[in-house]
């Protein structure tokens, strides 16, 4: 078996160690971010990384065993050196599209890049066409698609365990294009379908007058029939929940994926209209760190072809509903089609705020 080389991008805390944050178990299965998936798994080797700010740049070092001469100040120089098959893009979203770029130019097989795919349409676009032109395969990391519980879930529904889905709900406080491309990708990959248009309701006519990312509510519409609604204003005492209802049943995923409910509709009930039944969900076969999962999905798709499980497209798609929610807003609440026309819009994630200094060394400032 051949071992690919693998380097970080990006080198704080998802491109390190979020990992080490992790004081007890729950809907996150370790290793869960970059350099300890690729440190963990035995197809892959992590031997450098890039970084512009020389204090995470040392700590990744030190915390990977890698020597100084394999830790950049510049990913440039890191592509040309390292004869790399697998990159981690981790930087803030305000430069990934053009670091995705420049990998993919660079001849490496795969890229793992972190959500939200970019801040415009237009930048999504063109990160793309880039690595279609060049064969690259693209995972985004809206992780929960590889989550063992909703991977189950997926099963049970194209098993037909609870029918033909009709509306999917998704509760998660948060801005759209944030940690709301979460929620939007697991509302699409619970849903299995595509978006045609949408009704959205933001958190004030302000904030959809803007590009700052935001909360809002959406109504979307499948191509397969499926109808679902998005709940990203706040949610209370459901801050992420999803709930997946199907002709003969329904599954439910409570408490941001700590715990997993199956119903199932019996014979019998007030005139033979079924009775509704809590059912044991079942436990995963696997249940491996969703970071190994992520990196042989990524090497599966480069061998034998086919897209990872969030793939680019996956990404874009949860920009543009995301951007088309608050266009239906803008507009006065009318409905959008996609795809969108205007490929400039965007939203400007909240995760760029203040990134000119690390994530980390905000945190550690309070």
């Amino acid at each position: 078996m051949s071992t690919y080389r693998a380097g970080v991008i990006g080198l704080g805390r998802m491109g390190s160690t979020f990992d080490d944050e992790i004081t007890q178990g729950g809907s996150l299965f370790l290793p869960y971010c970059h350099a300890p998936s690729y440190d963990a798994s035995p197809k892959t080797e992590l031997v450098a990384g890039a970084d512009l700010h020389a204090e995470q740049a040392e700590i990744f070092g030190e915390r990977w065993g890698l020597s100084s001469e394999h830790i950049y100040s510049d990913y440039r120089e890191m592509l040309e050196k390292e004869n790399l098959d697998l990159v981690s893009v981790c930087t803030t979203a305000r430069v990934r599209s053009t670091i995705v770029q420049d990998v993919a130019r660079a001849g490496v097989k795969g890229i793992w890049a972190e959500k939200p795919i970019s801040l415009s349409l237009a930048e999504a676009d063109e990160m793309l066409d880039v690595c279609n032109e060049n064969g690259v395969v693209v995972a985004i990391n809206c992780a929960r698609r590889w989550n063992p519980f909703f991977s189950e879930a997926r099963k049970l529904i194209d098993e037909g365990e609870i029918g033909n889905v009709l509306q999917v709900t998704v509760y998660a406080q948060c801005g759209l294009s944030h940690n709301g491309s979460h929620a939007i990708d697991i509302l699409r990959y619970m849903a299995g379908g595509n978006v045609e248009w949408v009704f959205g309701e933001m958190q004030s006519d302000e904030a959809a007058a803007g590009e700052n990312d935001l909360a809002g509510n959406g109504y979307l519409v499948f191509d397969n029939g499926v109808r679902a609604y998005l709940r990203s204003t706040s949610c209370g005492a459901a801050p992420w929940e999803v709930d997946v209802i199907g002709s003969g049943g329904r599954i439910r995923s409570i408490n941001n994926a700590e715990k997993f409910e199956m119903i199932r509709v019996l014979p019998g009930g007030r005139r033979g209209r079924g009775v509704p039944a809590t059912c044991p969900f079942p436990s995963p076969v696997r249940m491996q760190g969703m970071g190994l999962t992520i990196v042989d999905d990524i090497i599966n798709a480069i061998e034998n072809g086919g897209s990872p499980k969030c793939s680019g497209e996956d990404g874009r798609a949860a920009l543009e509903i995301a951007i088309a929610l608050r266009e239906s807003h803008r507009r006065g609440g009318v409905k959008v089609e996609l795809p969108i026309e205007d490929r400039s819009l965007r939203i400007l994630s909240s995760e760029i705020r203040g990134d000119d200094t690390p994530a980390r060394v905000r945190r550690m400032r309070g």
